[in-house]
């Protein structure tokens, strides 16, 4: 099981999104960045993600959710309604991927990035790196334990 960090406005999908329906899968499609893409692809089925809710009044983590279905086409780059519609794409060889994520837990408070960037087990975290602006990242085993040890009921 790989652990992993997805960034998001809580405005368009929040913990609390999750939360409020804990049986529901979420998609999370919309990732248009390639790095990200890469990682989103690297997403299987039972890998813990927390989420981070960035751009708003708080920013940090705010939860934990779990993958239930590993990467498949971003139906939206195909929607030409949608603002993540890729006319560059094709059927046969998809640009952009999607993966759907289900609650796990909402931790008792939000746990700030400038706490986050405090922290010596997080100095190699891509999150907490000047001028790094991946929407999706990997979670090393040892900073995902230094996170949960920061909040009891964190998973």
């Amino acid at each position: 099981m790989t652990k992993w960090l997805v960034k998001t406005e809580p405005e368009e999908c929040s913990i609390d999104d999750f939360a409020a329906a804990p049986e529901k899968s979420i998609p999370w499609d919309g990732v248009r960045n390639y790095q990200a893409r890469n990682f989103l692809q690297q997403m299987k089925p039972d890998d813990r993600v927390f989420i981070y809710h960035s751009s708003c009044k708080h920013i940090g983590i705010a939860g934990v959710v779990k993958v239930v279905r590993a990467a498949y086409p971003d139906p939206k780059q195909f929607d030409e309604g949608s603002p993540y519609f890729d006319p560059k794409r094709s059927a046969e060889k998809p640009r952009w991927y999607a993966v759907d994520m289900q609650y796990d837990a909402k931790l008792p408070s939000l746990i700030p990035l400038e706490q986050l960037k405090t922290m010596p087990e997080l100095q190699e975290l891509a999150l907490v790196k000047r001028g790094n602006r991946l929407s999706v990242m990997p979670v090393s085993e040892a900073q995902w334990e230094a996170i949960r040890g920061t909040r009891k009921n964190a998973q």
